[in-house]
């Protein structure tokens, strides 16, 4: 079963999308207007017959293959990928080439609109919205502010799904202080 070119352009034909099919490479060109990705092209690939759907995003970011924060913001990009659902980053150290991609196989499935909508706005909002900015920060500091968002989310989420156990959590490392039983830092 899998996906065809055509199917996903009746996808991209249902959301007003423009884009151009590249029926030798078995693609479809596409982009959209981003906040913090200049020229942001998205590729959507289908391999194996169609059995294999891919939809990524070529050089997010330039300039990594000699950087002085080369590490930091590899590290980064492992790090968004262990935060999200569905990115990766690939990076190809010939050229430095900086990915992200979301791909899976369909073997003997379709790929259904709305599993494609998924992919393809999950793409851009993570590019967008959280990579860039914080892989630009890790390009001019070397250190990744990610980890401060993580344990502000980690708060936010326990504050929102079990009310009340912040404040049991402050008063118990407060009483562990009292008993001089906490490691200093």
């Amino acid at each position: 079963m899998g996906a065809t070119l055509r199917q996903i352009a009746t996808y991209l034909d249902n959301q007003g999308w423009k884009y151009h099919i590249d029926e030798e490479a078995y693609r479809i060109l596409t982009g959209v207007q981003a906040e913090n990705v200049e020229e942001f092209l998205i590729v959507v690939q289908l391999d194996e017959d169609g059995e294999f759907f891919k939809v990524f995003a070529p050089q997010v970011i330039s300039g990594v293959k000699d950087h002085p924060y080369k590490e930091a913001i590899l590290q980064t990009m492992l790090c968004i990928s262990w935060e999200t659902k569905m990115l990766q980053w690939e990076y190809d150290p010939n050229d430095g080439e900086i990915r992200a991609i979301i791909e899976f196989p369909l073997e003997d499935s379709s790929l259904t609109e709305k599993q494609f909508n998924r992919c393809l706005s999950g793409l851009i909002q993570i590019i967008d919205n959280v990579a860039i900015p914080r892989l630009k920060e890790v390009m001019a500091t070397g250190k990744d502010p990610g980890d401060r968002e993580l344990g502000e989310r980690l708060l936010l989420t326990l504050q929102e799904e079990a009310p009340g156990l912040l404040q049991m959590l402050e008063r118990a490392m407060e009483a562990r202080k009292k008993r001089g039983l906490f490691p200093s830092e």
